[in-house]
């Protein structure tokens, strides 16, 4: 926990920009019978029954410090899909960083052997190479700003609408992502690693020296 929140005090530095990954699925939902239009007096209205699409899933990674987010849709949340995302990252977003230093949650997905089953090794490497990695721990994937910004995402994009296929959810994410970039909407962090140990302390291994660990015992 301690690493994330350290990441999160450096100075922007965009030979090192620091990016939050995550990602997350959506149900696709078509409609059975044509919607009724909104009126001045009420929303648009929506037949109970609705067809199946299957899902999809969006990868987002961020850099809260500039206010700028990039989502992609994808059919699946594969490792090949992640190792997709990542060599995006380094090579379209970021092709002239020194080392790009990335928090996400550690999903048997999220591993540098996923690069290695996607690419050749020698691209495989110069991806990871890129990379310097920092995994929110179990339970901890709060901790990743990337959340917040699929929060936000669901509260005013997505939310309970009826997307029915996965290009139309591109578009959503899209429209979404530029007027979010365009107004370069940033995350005040402020949790620290002494807010932790306070607020958290019970989370920490007692110590030796916090117990009543008696060296010699009767």
């Amino acid at each position: 926990m301690e690493d994330v929140l350290e990441v999160y005090t450096r100075p922007y530095d965009e030979r090192f920009p620091q990016v939050c990954l995550d990602e997350k699925s959506k149900q696709l939902v078509g409609e059975v019978r044509e919607a009724l239009g909104a009126s001045p007096e009420r929303g648009a209205r929506h037949d109970y029954e609705y067809e199946r699409n299957g899902t999809a899933n969006l990868f987002i990674v961020c850099e809260p410090l500039v206010g700028w987010r990039h989502l992609s849709v994808t059919e699946r949340r594969t490792k090949i899909d992640w190792a997709h995302c990542v060599k995006d990252l380094v090579d379209v977003h970021y092709p002239d960083a020194e080392r790009i230093v990335v928090v996400m949650d550690n999903l048997n997905t999220h591993t540098p052997a996923a690069l290695y089953e996607a690419f050749a090794p020698a691209e495989a490497r110069r991806i990871y190479e890129k990379l310097e990695i920092h995994y929110t721990p179990n339970h901890g994937s709060w901790l990743n700003m990337a959340e917040i910004e699929l929060s936000v995402l669901a509260r005013q994009c997505l939310g309970d609408r009826r997307i029915p296929d996965r290009e139309s959810l591109a578009e959503e994410a899209g429209a979404w992502e530029a007027e979010r970039n365009a107004a370069e909407s940033s995350i005040d962090w402020r949790f620290t690693a002494a807010d932790a140990r306070i607020k958290l302390k019970r989370l920490y291994p007692e110590t030796v020296e916090g117990s009543s660990y008696d060296p010699n015992p009767s």
